[in-house]
């Protein structure tokens, strides 16, 4: 009788250990596809948008009513 429960316990912890690791191979692809969209990002084209906010206009400032400060 102990030897059943003995290798019951055995087989039920080698299925959990597969599952677990089955899990945590899964989530591979994900931290690649993250790390592409990192890149990408970094890429001159998706920066492109924050550099022309960034450049400075040659139009005066405008005041607080929307006219121009002159």
């Amino acid at each position: 009788m102990i030897a059943i429960v003995a290798i019951v316990v055995v087989a039920v912890s080698i299925v959990a250990l597969v599952v677990i690791i089955s899990r945590r191979t899964r989530r591979s692809p994900d931290d690649i596809a993250s790390f592409r969209r990192q890149i990408d990002a970094l890429s001159p084209e998706a920066r492109r948008p924050t550099i022309d906010r960034m450049k400075p206009s040659d139009d005066p400032p405008l005041g607080d009513d929307g006219v121009d400060g002159m």
